[in-house]
């Protein structure tokens, strides 16, 4: 089984923390699977979104498309639109269209539990992404393989680069989202490590990931007018949180450079990066290689087709903060330059 369980190292073991990430990308080697079924021909496969709103979603499920094109799949994108009650009927349609395969993009398949059962009565094979604590082959709910960097590594470095970059003492709000184990997990673990290392978590805030654009801005308000200047650093589960408390703060009168600091335990969306690339109220975000992992999904669902095993990989994040990009070109996602698309075609036989 390939595993990675630590942020991808590079260049004689520097770990990707504010470097060129053009260069980083063009120094990775491609450390998944070569070797693998051929592509079953002619399937028609299902990606249920949670929300297709969520950059990190949305470049999953771009990569999906492309891979899904490469290999010679038709593809259906039903969007959950951020809700239980989206995903259920997005679940719905799924079955109802019979596919050769389905792939769960971005939710916890807990909340979907009847629903599962019901796929999997029908036979039909089930990946996805995020889709609980479990990463790698046999996840819960007859998932064949959850596609995932290591959540708790993607939170220990966000946390440790929000208390070296407040001098080993910051201030942190965490956000997250307790709708969802792997979101609880995430935060858990910021947590601990901040406070491990000396540092003061001010307030856990629990908040639903999908009412972020009604939430974000009075919170930010009344956590502000709560602890000033004290709040340093604002650690989140995922990069969507930040996309709506830029205003707030800005309206309190803060630089978008300046304090509370925003610092994203993923996904490395495309608004988080240009956030980040202008100084505009994100610090960090620790980047999953979404494309890479919508090949992947389309990859381990072949195994399933085709009966045999998945291949247990699991890619490497890359802390990405705003030096790290101005030495790079104009791309808005970490995309590394390892091969993967040209592994994965040679497998499949299309290349």
């Amino acid at each position: 089984m390939l595993k990675r369980t630590f942020v991808k190292t590079l260049l004689a073991g520097t770990v990707i923390a504010g470097l060129g990430l053009q260069a980083a990308q063009a120094e990775m080697a491609w450390d998944g699977p070569t070797t693998g079924p051929v592509a079953a021909e002619g399937k028609t496969i299902v990606v249920l979104a949670a929300d297709l709103k969520n950059g990190g979603i949305l470049g999953v499920t771009n990569g999906v498309e492309e891979a899904a094109d490469k290999i010679g799949w038709a593809v259906r994108v039903l969007d959950g639109g951020g809700s239980v009650q989206g995903r259920t009927a997005a679940f719905g349609q799924a079955l109802a269209l019979q596919p050769d395969g389905i792939i769960i993009n971005g939710f916890d398949a807990v909340e979907q539990q009847a629903a599962l059962e019901d796929v999997a009565k029908a036979g039909i094979p089930m990946v996805s992404w995020h889709s609980g604590p479990k990463i790698g082959c046999d996840a819960p709910g007859g998932i064949f393989a959850n596609v995932s960097t290591d959540a708790m590594t993607v939170s220990e470095e966000a946390a440790k680069w929000a208390v070296e970059d407040a001098g080993g003492k910051p201030g942190a709000v965490i956000f997250t989202d307790s709708t969802y184990q792997i979101a609880i997990d995430k935060a858990d673990r910021i947590k601990e490590t901040i406070e491990s290392m000396g540092g003061t978590v001010l307030e856990y805030v629990d908040t639903p990931i999908a009412d972020t654009s009604n939430r974000m801005g009075p919170l930010t308000t009344s956590l502000l007018q709560k602890y000033g200047d004290s709040w340093t650093h604002a650690l989140a589960i995922n990069d969507i949180y930040f996309d709506f408390m830029g205003p707030a703060l800005a309206a309190a009168g803060i630089p978008g450079d300046g304090s509370p600091k925003a610092v994203a335990a993923g996904d490395g969306s495309e608004s988080a990066f240009q956030r980040i690339r202008t100084g505009q109220y994100q610090a960090i975000t620790v980047a999953e290689p979404l494309n890479l992992q919508g090949w992947q999904l389309v990859d381990e669902l072949n195994r399933a087709v085709s009966g045999e095993a998945c291949s247990g990989y699991v890619t490497a994040p890359a802390v990405v903060t705003k030096e790290g990009l101005e030495k790079m070109g104009d791309s808005n996602q970490f995309d590394p330059d390892s091969g993967y698309r040209d592994a994965y075609a040679g497998i499949w036989g299309k290349k």
